[in-house]
Parts: structure tokens; sequence; C-alpha cells
């Protein structure tokens, strides 16, 4: 079944992504539908980590049979992403001829669009955002707008809806969030999309009207709620988010415990929302279990990058999972197919069979 979104999110969301460059080009962008191209287009991305995605053109390949230079879109330096990333980044750099390079992003929207655009080779996207672009659906931006040339790779571990709430705020509840500041996240990002649809889903809330919506990436996020500039802040990553860490390390801080009722019409609003949780003890001071829902992340591709260099990639990773310090407990060959919701690239058929 296809996941809907209410009319209202989907309008709201549109207009806080009008900003982002790198979707602006996504309109007669979408690539083709055949895998394993011949990957020479992919250029190298500016580095420059301000969410425009433009890249230099210069294509990724060397030529010389020495390897190449695999442009990897990560997230943001505060969440998981990046690390990740970079682990990853010394298996290939070690195993392989190749070298990949990180760079950090505003996530999910952006790197889709980087995808596309065919300046990244490989991104980490949510699962949810991949659906949405693939089938022109969830988002405005994406609507009527199929991201053809978008491929999957492999699913890695959950990706947790963290609720930080600043102490004296007196938020038990979602619904608690009216006439508050809140930080839903990066313009453009995962997390703004899935924090506007559990504000509007569990209580009705609309940015403007029944909040005041802020922006930021985690980092500063966490800084808002320390220096008392925000009330709530929504977070998606795989826990323990370094930035969330940092905050509980240094200051006050709370995660919201979902009620109920609220847990429920999270999940009936979204199929690609899954229960979890937070353990006690995960973060200084949150000493008990804390219900949340989730995500899932995931590598992506476009079918531009060939699929030798997929395959070889992507076994790499999988064939050294043992270097990882980071979502071990979650990431396996084993669950590597688990909620894909696109097709796969194909470079990685066949590698979890």
């Amino acid at each position: 079944m296809e996941p809907k979104l209410p009319d209202s999110v989907d309008r709201r969301t549109a207009l806080k992504l009008t900003g982002v460059a790198a979707l602006a080009g996504l309109a007669g962008c979408s690539g083709d539908d055949d895998d394993g191209g011949n990957g020479n287009g992919n250029g190298n991305g500016n580095g420059n980590g301000d969410g425009n995605g433009n890249g230099n053109g210069n294509g990724n390949g060397n030529g010389n049979g020495d390897g190449e230079i695999i442009e990897w879109h990560a997230g943001g330096e505060g969440g998981t992403y990046f690390p990740l990333s970079n682990e990853f980044k010394t298996i290939v750099d070690d195993n392989t001829t190749h070298t990949l390079q990180v760079q950090s992003t505003g996530a999910s929207v952006e790197n889709v669009g980087s995808l596309s655009q065919e300046e990244a080779d490989f991104a980490l996207i949510q699962n949810d955002i991949a659906f949405f672009a693939r089938n022109g659906t969830g988002i405005e931006a994406f609507e009527g707008n199929e991201i053809q040339n978008l491929r999957g790779v492999a699913t890695l571990y959950p990706e947790t809806i963290h609720v930080i709430t600043r102490p004296g705020a007196d938020i038990e509840s979602v619904a608690d969030m009216e006439g508050m500041r809140v930080n839903t996240g990066d313009l453009g990002s995962g997390t703004q999309v899935n924090a506007l649809q559990i504000l509007e889903a569990v209580a009705d809330l609309q940015p403007g009207d029944d909040f005041d919506e802020q922006n930021t990436a985690f980092g500063p996020a966490a800084d808002q709620i320390r220096d008392g500039d925000v009330d709530a802040a929504f977070v998606v990553g795989g826990w323990p988010v370094g930035a969330v860490e940092e905050l509980a390390e240094t200051g006050d801080m709370g995660l919201l415990n979902l009620p109920d009722d609220e847990l429920q019409a999270a999940l009936d609003a979204a199929e690609w929302f899954a229960e979890d949780t937070i353990p006690g003890g995960t973060y200084q001071g949150i000493d008990d279990d804390v219900t949340t829902v989730s995500v899932q992340a995931m590598i992506a591709t476009h079918t531009g990058v060939e699929a030798d260099i997929v395959n070889e990639i992507t076994d790499t990773i999988f064939n050294n999972l043992d270097q990882l310090t980071l979502k071990t407990e979650f990431i396996s060959r084993d669950s590597a197919l688990d909620g894909m919701p696109i097709e796969l690239h194909g470079g990685a058929e066949g590698l979890f069979e």
C-alpha cells in the first residue's frame, strides 16, 4: 500500500524545502533507469557542507586502474551518519584500491538530490525518504517527480526519533508542544520530515500557527536546548547520537517518552514508523527506557555507478563488519534487506541472499 501523508504536511514541508538547492534541479534530472551505467559523471562536490549540493562535474575516476575516488555523502557531524561513514571509509580504503571521500551534508533529502544529480556515488538516507523519492510521493517536492535513477544498496540500523526536551518546559507529550519553540531539524532533512509528520499526526500541531519552528543541525539544536533557546528538539539517528551524548554530559535535558495514545497515533499515521526503545543509561541522566518510534537507515546509490563498483564497495563493507564500532548490534548481512523500500542496484543484487 502506498503511504499517504496529510496534505498539510506535504504543503508545509514543500515550503521548507524551497530553499534547499540540492533539490532545485531534481525536475528533469532524475537519470535513466538502467543499472550499471558508465559512472563517469559523478562530480566531486564542493565539500563545503553548505547544503547547496553543487558538484564540480570532474567525475570520480582517475582512469589509470589505480582505483576510484568514491563520493560518499553522509549527514551532520553531530549525528550517526558522518562517523559511521568514516568507519566505512577506513574499511574501503584499507581493503580496496578505492578511496571514499566522505562529505558532511544535511542528510536524507539533500542526499537524494545529490544522488539524483550524480554528485554523490553513495549516500546514507532514511528508508521513508527513499520511498518518497523513488515513487514521487509523500513530500510535495517529490510529487510527480519520481527519482528514477535512485537505487538501494543495503539497510543498516533503526534511526531512532529522539524528542529532546528542555528542563522546566513541562513537556510530557507531543501535545504539550503547542505554543512552544521546537527545533524540527535541518531544513530539508529527514529529521524535519519526520518531526512534522509526528507533530501533525499525533497532535494536529502546525508550524507557525501552533508552535515556533526552528531549524538547525543536531549540534546547534543541542546547544539551543542547553541555552534555553528552544523547548524541544527532534533528533533522528541511531542511539547514541553524539550531539545528544554531549548535551547529556554537559547540561540538563529530558527525552520524551511517548504516551501510549500518541505512540499508536504515530504508528497509525505512517507505515514506515516502527516502535522503538532508547535503553535507560544510553544517555547520562536518563535512567529509564524511553519509548519512541524509528525509521531505518540505508545505503543508496544511483544507476550511473558501475555495478562492479557497487558490488566491491558493498561486499567489502559487509565482509569487514568486525571493524565497526557503531551500530554493530544491528548491521549484518542477514538484515541488509529488511525494510528496503526501493529496487536494488544491479551491483547489490545477490549479495545478501
